[in-house]
């Protein structure tokens, strides 16, 4: 008892010493989630101003609060563009790209695998098998069309994190590489079915639409559309900065966690729900966003350090700002069409992901 508890006191020490070694070398996170909020609310301004038609930000800015303190809508325009078509966008925008950074934080810190992310484990390729099922075949039409497309993504991001990791452990042991060669593995055999649910819709324009819908699309945004992610993302955000400890002591291994007094079970079962759920309800709304989850995280590690009480904030607004001015470019870029998200994320993050393996092979191989 008294060995057991003099590891825990050695390894707490150890835990505050880097964490006071990191603070120095990293940058503040206070003033680094200030800037970062103040560079968000500048390219939600900008995601409402810019488009096919132009609008002044002092414009938007008056339709908006005229709005929010109750006054009826003024006849014209600027006024329905900016309420009905802009801010839901930008907001969803934000939210996916908070809850996707928040989710990449969480599933990196639960492997131990700075390269995984849902997208890689084949989370979002089940995700998007259990929405694209629930289109086709019909399942939450009407009114709880969101709410039906969520829970199946919710179903299938949770199905397919439970056999990845299956397959993972199998022999015991937990290889991070095993993981991701798994995840890449079942998310194309996902995503191959998935295809094929598409070519069995008899509607060619549903098959369009969920085509174009996988490429990552927020060009469905409306106000019902914003409510379940505009309640699952500060709530998963809530779940896991509860839980950042925790996910600090994942990455010292999990016999060092279980003697820093983790139950590393318990912790697993409720990041595998926390992190199913986000994703299940990100890709209902959005489609299957590749990199930003990977990219987020990892950027934002380099900056305030490993500490997931400052990474979780930061990675969200980090992602929630990326995920704007991505979509501000997805809506502009075309004078004839709209840009899917999922292009524009690839576009940066598959050179992002290969930096990342150059690294790591780099310092392996040293």
């Amino acid at each position: 008892m008294i060995g057991t508890l003099a590891r825990r006191k050695e390894t707490r020490d150890r835990l505050d010493r880097q964490d006071r070694q990191e603070r120095t070398r990293s940058v503040p996170a206070g003033p680094l989630a200030l800037t970062l909020a103040l560079a968000l609310l500048a390219a939600l301004t900008a995601a409402v101003s810019w488009g096919s038609t132009s609008i002044p930000a002092g414009e938007v800015w008056s339709v908006v609060g005229r709005r929010l303190s109750g006054e009826a809508a003024r006849p014209g325009t600027d006024d329905l563009i900016v309420w009905q078509l802009r801010v839901p966008r930008a907001l969803l925008a934000a939210l996916v790209g908070a809850g996707l950074g928040l989710v990449g934080t969480a599933v990196q810190a639960l492997v131990r695998n700075p390269l995984a992310d849902p997208y890689l484990l084949g989370i979002s390729n089940g995700a998007s098998l259990g929405a694209v099922a629930a289109i086709v075949l019909g399942l939450g039409a009407g009114g709880t069309l969101a709410l039906g497309l969520s829970g199946a993504a919710f179903v299938g991001a949770l199905a397919t994190f439970a056999l990845v990791w299956a397959v993972a452990r199998r022999g015991g042991g937990f290889a991070p590489l095993r993981l991701v060669l798994a995840g890449v593995a079942i998310g194309q055999f996902l995503s191959g079915f998935t295809s094929y649910l598409v070519l069995r819709a008899g509607d060619e324009q549903q098959t369009h639409s969920v085509l174009f819908w996988l490429m990552g699309s927020l060009s469905g945004a409306n106000w019902e559309l914003l409510a379940v992610p505009a309640v699952a993302v500060p709530a998963g955000w809530l779940c896991l900065q509860g839980r950042a400890r925790g996910l600090n002591a994942l990455l010292m291994g999990d016999e060092t966690a279980a003697g820093l007094g983790v139950d590393v079970t318990r912790l697993r079962r409720e990041l595998f729900t926390v992190t199913s759920v986000l994703t299940g309800v990100l890709v209902a709304v959005s489609g299957a966003i590749a990199f930003v989850a990977l990219m987020v995280p990892h950027v934002c590690r380099l900056v305030v350090g490993g500490d997931h009480r400052r990474l979780l904030p930061v990675s969200a607004l980090f992602g929630a700002l990326l995920m704007v001015v991505v979509d501000i470019v997805c809506r502009t870029a075309m004078d004839t069409q709209e840009l899917p998200v999922g292009v524009v994320t690839s576009l940066i993050g598959a050179p992002a992901l290969l930096y990342l393996l150059d690294r790591r092979l780099g310092s392996g191989s040293r």
